[in-house]
């Protein structure tokens, strides 16, 4: 599936489920890593990422879609659009888009360093360097140590 693709798919999924036409843009964007799509406020455009269909296929595009358009249906209209808000409970709710996506990568999986406590031996992945100067353990306050660096 490529952008004009899923430009017509987003626009047919607005017709069949919402009844009003998708006026802005749709596209795949490559840099998004953990969510499985996203509403752009300023420009109205839906934005999804491409990971989603490699790992999950066309019917988790279709209810990532879905739950875009709720945001933006209800952004437009002036209503609560927010994922806390009543009025985006409801209209996703009946038009069957999910609430979340099923995440394409873990925190584990992203993780780069490993610490543990020279106290409790209690372990922390952490994506970012830290530093154990400054930093201590979260149960006892131990010193870290730096035990693991992963190359991905």
């Amino acid at each position: 599936m490529n952008n004009i693709e899923l430009q017509r798919l987003t626009e047919q999924l607005a017709i069949d489920y919402f009844g009003v036409e998708f006026k802005h843009k749709a596209y795949f964007n490559h840099r998004l890593r953990t969510t499985g799509g996203r509403y752009l406020l300023r420009s109205h455009h839906i934005e999804i990422n491409p990971k989603q269909l490699e790992n999950f296929g066309e019917q988790a595009i279709i209810d990532i879609i879905k739950h875009e358009l709720c945001h933006y249906f209800l952004h437009l209209a002036g209503r609560g659009y927010q994922h806390r808000d009543r009025d985006f409970k409801v209209l996703s709710s009946k038009v069957g888009a999910p609430r979340f996506c099923t995440p394409t990568e873990t925190y584990q999986s992203r993780a780069n360093y490993k610490y543990q406590c020279a106290n409790c031996l209690e372990n922390y992945l952490r994506i970012r360097k830290v530093n154990t100067h400054k930093m201590r353990c979260g149960h006892c306050g131990g010193k870290l140590n730096l035990v693991e660096v992963y190359k991905h």
